[in-house]
This record gives structure tokens, sequence and C-alpha cells, in this order.
């Protein structure tokens, strides 16, 4: 089972070069622009491991959301999570289309966890190729369970001055033209975890504050999860298809969510949940394409 190091390594050793070292994330830097130095190394990577039947279903409905946020709207893109190369795989599809495909890439902004930024350099210098804004998410706060009360203040201090700092970053480049990229699930599905596939209820913060959504299903994986950081996932090829769903306002979405929602239910989750409902219809629709695109390949191999 070859690993992202074992089967990359030079890649990651030469992006770290052009890295050198990865920032501390403070209140004053969640704003991270791509480094485009480092976006080739990524690309290599993802070129190696998706298969040629690999694409977006849906442009269309990408053009459209990002004409809503070319007019001044707020625009949101609700992806799935499998792994860490699903930004990567996404972006680098975009370009391959020919209609606007360079355009809707260049105004990806996505929110990412800090772990991505500090865990390990590799990791840190490979996250660098995207532009993003850094959030310290709540999964992260649980873990400071156990931890020393003092560092476990001070900690907590730091993130609520990195998520007040993002907040405040989201707000200046959501009216810019971009497509601010978001993972519900705030985390990677994980088979043997099926929480990891819920929704979070944060997600439902973004929904009320945004004009217009973009849900994308994501089919086929080239990189999974195992113990350890991103480094220590296994790799393999594969087709990776991503399937947009229409363009709806946020508002609609939230109001038809909430319908009939009890008076003690929890609904921010009941939004949530929602949402992952309806990324997982848009996933098992496209799935059955994506399995018949894997036969022919057998077929002919």
């Amino acid at each position: 089972m070859e690993t992202l190091n074992s089967a990359f390594g030079g890649l990651i050793k030469k992006a770290l070069v052009q890295f050198k070292t990865a920032p501390l994330i403070t209140g004053n830097n969640v704003y991270q622009k791509a480094d485009t130095r480092i976006l080739p190394f990524v690309e290599e990577i993802v070129q190696t491991l998706i298969l040629p039947e690999s694409g977006i279903g849906g442009m269309d409905r990408l053009r459209e959301i990002l004409d809503r946020a070319r007019e001044g709207k707020s625009c949101l893109l609700l992806l799935e999570h499998y792994s860490n190369l699903d930004l990567p795989c996404f972006r680098y599809l975009l370009t391959q289309e020919v209609d606007r495909g360079q355009e809707l890439a260049d105004a990806l902004v996505a929110i990412a966890g800090i772990k991505l930024s500090e865990e390990n350099p590799g990791v840190a210098a490979l996250t660098s190729a995207y532009t993003r804004i850094v959030i310290y998410p709540s999964r992260s706060l649980k873990s400071l369970h156990g931890t020393d009360l003092d560092k476990k203040r001070l900690e907590l201090l730091r993130a609520i001055a990195i998520n007040r700092a993002a907040m405040k970053a989201l707000n200046e480049v959501k009216r810019q033209g971009k497509l601010i990229l978001v993972f519900p699930s705030g985390t990677r599905y994980r088979l043997w975890e099926p929480n990891s596939k819920r929704g979070v209820r944060e997600i439902d913060s973004y929904i009320k504050s945004f004009d217009y959504m973009c849900m994308v299903a994501v089919n086929g994986e080239c990189l999974h999860v195992r113990e350890g950081d991103m480094t220590d996932d296994s790799v393999s090829r594969d087709i990776v298809r991503f399937s947009a769903g229409p363009v709806i306002p946020c508002a609609a979405f939230r109001a038809t969510a909430l319908a009939g929602a009890g008076e003690d239910e929890d609904r921010k989750q009941r939004t949530a949940d929602a949402i992952m409902a309806q990324l997982e219809e848009l996933h098992l629709a496209a799935e059955s394409g994506r399995q018949e695109l894997l036969q022919k390949m057998q077929l002919c191999a």
C-alpha cells in the first residue's frame, strides 16, 4: 500500500524547498493567498492519480453561481469531503473546462481548518497552493480535553481570536466576486466513523449570512484516510467526478429546512442535516454513472 509520502515524497520535498517555513496562524494572517509556486507540485500529484474519465458535471450551474458572485452576491459552494485532495482535484478539473473553467478555479476561496496549516510541514506546504481562510474548528477545540488548564485557556483564547478574524476576512471577500468553498461535514468522511459524514452546526451560520448556495457531490477517491496526517493517507488511481446541484437562494433553503421544526429542536443541526441529505442524493445519483465508466474501463483493459 503506497502512501502520499511514499509515492510523492520527492514532490513534497520540492514543495517544502519553496515553502520553507509554515507561519503560526494568528488573528493577523487567517487569510492566506495561494502560493502559485506550490500549485504545480500538487497538480502533478492530481494528474498522476485521477483517471481520464474524471470531470465535472453541472458546469452550467457553476457558471450561474459565478455570475451571481460577479454581480456582488455572496455565494457558497458546499462540497462533500472524502479526502484532502478534494479541493486540489476540483480546482484542477475546473481548469480543464474550456468555458470559464479557469475563471471559476481562480474565484475559489476555501474555508480550511487550522490543522492543515500547522500539523505537518509537508501538508502545510501543499495546502499553501490554495487561497483559503483559516478557522479553528469546534472539533479541534474538543480535542483539547485533558490538556493542562493554563494551556487550554491560552489555546481557547487563540481559537477565539482566529475565528473572529476569519469571520471578518470572510465578510470582506464574500462580495468580491469570490466563491466561498466550505465542507459542511467539517471533516473528511471515515467509513469507521459514521458521524464524520454528519454536517456541523456551524454551517447554519454560513447559510444565514450568504445569498446563494450550490451543493457539489464528490464521487471517487484517490487519497484514502488513514491514521496519522495527510502524508500517511494511502493513494490509488480512480475516476473522480464532481456533480454540481442547482443554485439555491440560501434564505429559501433554510426556511424549507426549518419548516416544521419543533420548539426544542436544534435548528442549526436541522439545517446541517438537510444539507448533508441533499448532498447524499446528489452523490448517489452520480455514482451509478461513475460505476458505468469504471466498468467500461475494465472491459477495455
